[in-house]
């Protein structure tokens, strides 16, 4: 961990990163690109030890209220933030100032702030983001080494549906060759429809890789699944999209489950709802069957 001073926080959309770097290990992180500029050993937290202040700040002279987002860079609950309770602190300030929130997140560390997230909630809206990958518990501990396990976020997210939070569900990225199964995305979907997520984002069934991240996935895959390295670089070469054979069947797959049980997964339609900012409770977690057909 280190300390910096920040120029500024909150990005055009409205968006924060608290930390810079993660200590999670998943093996396909895009965050490691070089083309985000970290200077700094992945691992090591860059702490932007101002970032309350500019928060405030922010807060205070924003003409309109509106969602806060963070987490699309780096996870906010690392373990770290167990001992700084940076996000709690930011959440006091959206809570106070009355702004919505929404987060992307693959820790159940996030239910330490349940209490905010339900206050915020309350008032307009909150939204928990969370990543799910792998449905095999012994395959999610090895691309997704030091977070909590997809049953684990999976107790989550019905906690959440428990109060009232709405719920988005990233499955992404879909690893070819490991993950990308009909068995495994057809679990996770089953967990969705369990939890009453509002929505599945989903770019297709891959990844993609570029440099930096992808130095570092193939190191993992030499080392978790030999020879699949020498598979992707046979079949991909140096692309940075990267589409698993089997991406039309399963995408249909996510397609048809989603439209027989409500799941909005229509990429545009979940972006909007999650920047769209909603006063005096209006953000019940709705699905598609809330409404009566005519």
């Amino acid at each position: 961990m280190h300390f910096v001073k920040a120029k500024g926080l909150l990005s055009s959309k409205n968006e924060m990163n608290l930390f810079r770097g993660c200590s999670h290990g998943c093996i396909y992180c895009d965050s490691r690109s070089r083309c985000y500029h970290m200077e700094h050993a992945f691992e090591d937290i860059e702490v932007k030890e101002n970032a309350l202040d500019l928060l405030e700040h922010a807060l205070k002279h924003k003409r309109k209220k509106c969602m806060i987002g963070t987490g699309s860079m780096t996870d906010p609950y690392i373990p770290l933030e167990m001992e700084l309770e940076t996000v709690r602190k930011a959440l006091q300030l959206i809570d106070a100032y009355g702004f919505g929130f929404t987060v992307i997140t693959k820790s159940d560390r996030i239910l330490r702030d349940l209490d905010l997230l339900q206050k915020i909630n309350e008032k307009t809206k909150c939204v928990v983001q969370m990543t799910l990958t792998t449905y095999d518990e012994a395959l999610c501990r090895k691309i997704e080494p030091n977070v909590s396990t997809t049953r684990e976020r999976f107790a989550v997210l019905k906690r959440l549906r428990d109060a009232g939070i709405p719920t988005v569900v990233w499955l992404t990225p879909i690893l070819p060759f490991i993950n990308d199964t009909e068995e495994n995305i057809a679990g996770i979907l089953d967990m969705c429809i369990e939890a009453k997520v509002y929505g599945i984002i989903c770019f297709g069934m891959g990844l993609t890789l570029r440099e930096g991240n992808r130095e570092y996935f193939y190191a993992q895959l030499d080392r978790l699944f030999p020879h699949r390295k020498e598979e992707y670089i046979r079949t991909y070469g140096d692309q940075y999209i990267i589409e698993s054979p089997d991406s039309n069947r399963l995408m249909r797959l996510l397609d048809q489950t989603c439209s027989r049980n409500g799941i909005v997964h229509d990429n545009e339609q979940i972006f909007q709802y999650l920047h769209t900012f909603e006063e005096n409770g209006t953000a019940r977690q709705f699905s598609l069957w809330d409404f009566e057909m005519k």
